[in-house]
């Protein structure tokens, strides 16, 4: 006989960057394992270092990371803890990307744009990841942008389950907050049963984050209508929607997002805003001043859907079968 057989198990092994560690240690307590100790530090010009504390050599390790503000630095750090995995021998590297930064800039829309979406998969795919695993993609083309397989999770039946709990759904209407998101809207009204409504926008594209609401299609009038999107910025499309809501008749406005970016003005906006509630999932931290003052914003956990998709390709599972619902 020639070669070496041997009996050895899989091997699970869970990190995490110092993006979210909330997050992290939620999920590794739905998984049932402790997160590998780290160590991590800045250098006094900005540099990072890691290394880990225990042998990765022939297991299947993920990596979570939630591109949260300052994006460039954490996304730069996931890239080291996957080089270094690489290094160390891991016989596969998961990453795990709650929310995934630059996703809005998934395509040329003029001349000499870059395509940063696809930026991000090439530096991944360079740096040693063989699986990407996210939340929630600002578009479904990113998928195709990186060489290997891309599990997609959505966050929709833990948010619409929220809302269709707490509201009465003979009047609730679900609402698209532009022409972009009434796909998504519409999976929406198939699990609650509700009808659909749109905002037509137009968005200045000389000046960032600057969004005019022209008009409603679809009835609103003594409805409770669920504004439905991916992401809450700054927060100026969200409230100039709801404003048209409310002023085309609306009783009340609830505000669902997957990703609570939450940057700039976005803490004065929710709360000087009129919408009954924002509830958004912990894909991103929320800031500490909105977390404090904020009693109309609600969170609800990603761990468990995170931790069972770690769970589904570890065994060889079906990332899929958990949203064959859908």
């Amino acid at each position: 006989m020639t070669g070496i057989k041997t009996t050895g198990e899989k091997k699970l092994m869970f990190f995490s960057g110092r993006a979210h560690p909330e997050l992290a240690e939620e999920v590794a307590q739905q998984l049932g394992v402790g997160v590998v100790p780290t160590k991590a530090f800045d250098f006094a010009n900005g540099e990072i270092y890691v290394r880990y504390q225990e042998s990765a050599r022939g297991a299947d390790c993920f990596v979570i990371q939630s591109h949260t503000a300052p994006i460039n630095q954490w996304i730069m750090e996931q890239l080291i803890m996957i080089d270094a995995l690489k290094r160390a021998s891991a016989r596969s590297v998961t990453v795990i990307v709650p929310f995934y930064g630059y996703a809005r800039q998934d395509k040329k829309h003029r001349g000499r744009e870059p395509i940063s979406a696809r930026l991000i998969a090439d530096l991944m795919k360079t740096a040693g990841a063989d699986r990407i695993l996210t939340v929630d993609l600002h578009t479904d083309q990113i998928q195709g942008f990186f060489d290997g397989p891309v599990d997609h999770l959505f966050a929709l039946p833990l948010l619409a389950d929220y809302v269709g709990r707490k509201v009465d759904r003979d009047k609730l209407t679900v609402v698209s907050p532009d022409a972009g998101r009434v796909r998504v809207a519409d999976r929406w009204c198939d699990r609650l049963g509700a009808p659909l409504a749109i905002v037509h926008k137009r968005r200045d594209k000389d000046v960032a984050n600057q969004v005019t609401v022209h008009e409603v299609v679809g009835e609103v009038k003594g409805r409770v209508c669920v504004l439905v999107d991916d992401m809450i910025d700054t927060g100026g499309t969200i409230c100039a929607a709801a404003d048209a809501l409310f002023a085309h008749g609306a009783e009340d406005v609830i505000v669902t997002a997957t990703h609570g970016v939450l940057s700039g003005p976005a803490a004065d906006r929710l709360k000087n805003s009129r919408v009954g509630e924002f509830v958004f999932t912990n894909t991103l931290p929320t800031p500490g001043e909105l977390s404090r003052d904020l009693d109309k914003l609600t969170v609800l956990s990603i761990a468990p859907t995170i931790a069972s998709a770690v769970r589904e390709v570890f065994e060889d599972g079906s990332v899929t079968s958990l949203f064959d619902e859908q």
